[in-house]
């Protein structure tokens, strides 16, 4: 059985992120490491713990930490994403994890999921400290989710809502904040669907969560396009898990995605929407992941 801690690291600009070690059972051997962190507006709360548990038990030593703004993490304004501060954030994470003397530095792998999924594109495109890399359903083109999410007569109304955003920030005012998810269409929310809202809003621990995000993250997100990057991920091995009914991130573009990707690549294929990793297709999403890091990282 391994061991959870609780953990700590600085940022350069001396922002204080926080997360979860495991550790398998102890011995004397310098074990390789994963990085993990969650996806948009989430925290590690949300399901990570199950794949973290999954990877220890299988002799890795397993990081988990919460985004600057999100969770135990600092930052502020709270509940804001960028994704390129999150991808610099991270970097930070594998730098800290490279200095544990349980863990052998030269065998580090990385696991993320939806937005932390196209972040784990990015990074295993321009990281080659990274030896392996899993993408799980991952964000491929935010211009073309949110074009397809949204209709466009609500898109027109959207646009305007974020550009008086824009213009209050310039005012000082601080961020215009929405829900993360609700099914209220009268309501200002990133997601509306059913699947979204049962997984966001599942129980968690008190204070661990909090369904607002600001609405500039929304505006970021649309420009966030981590699939140029897959091309560029080899010769780092790449797995990609992607669901075959996945509405969010959109199994047609990861598909294409993957397609791109050069060799030494693998595809898994899960039923399933976007969140059944966590859920009903876990058992297939965490042993597939498992077996990349196993073949890339050894034991």
């Amino acid at each position: 059985m391994s061991k959870r801690t609780n953990i700590q690291f600085k940022t350069p600009d001396g922002l204080t992120l926080r997360g979860w070690l495991y550790l398998p059972e102890e011995d004397a051997v310098r074990r390789p490491a994963i990085s993990m962190s969650h996806g948009f507006a989430a925290v590690k709360e949300h399901g990570l713990a199950r794949f973290a548990e999954a990877f220890a038990d299988a002799g890795f030593v397993v990081m988990v930490h919460d985004h600057r703004n999100f969770g135990a993490s600092d930052g502020l304004p709270r509940q804001d994403i960028d994704p390129s501060v999150q991808i610099n954030d991270w970097r930070c994470a594998i730098s800290w994890l490279e200095t544990l003397p349980e863990v052998d530095a030269d065998r580090i792998g990385l696991w993320g999921s939806s937005y932390s999924g196209g972040h784990a594109i990015v990074l295993g495109a321009t990281d080659r400290r990274l030896k392996c890399v899993v993408s799980q359903v991952p964000t491929i083109s935010g211009y073309e989710q949110g074009r397809r999410r949204v209709s466009p007569d609500a898109m027109r109304a959207f646009d305007r809502l974020m550009m008086d955003d824009l213009r209050a920030q310039h005012r000082g005012e601080p961020p215009r904040m929405q829900a993360v998810v609700s099914a209220n269409p009268s309501e200002l929310a990133a997601y509306r669907a059913q699947d979204s809202v049962d997984f966001y809003m599942q129980p968690l621990p008190d204070g661990a969560w909090s369904n607002a995000v600001t609405l500039r993250s929304t505006f970021a997100a649309r420009m966030y396009e981590p699939g140029i990057w897959v091309e560029r991920i080899s010769p780092t091995p790449l797995l990609m898990v992607i669901a075959t009914h996945d509405g969010l991130t959109m199994t047609d573009l990861e598909l294409q995605a993957y397609e791109r990707a050069l060799q030494p690549k693998r595809l898994k294929l899960i039923p399933g929407g976007h969140f059944d990793p966590y859920g009903a297709s876990f058992g297939e999403a965490s042993l597939a992941a498992t077996e990349w890091f196993l073949e890339h990282l050894g034991h």
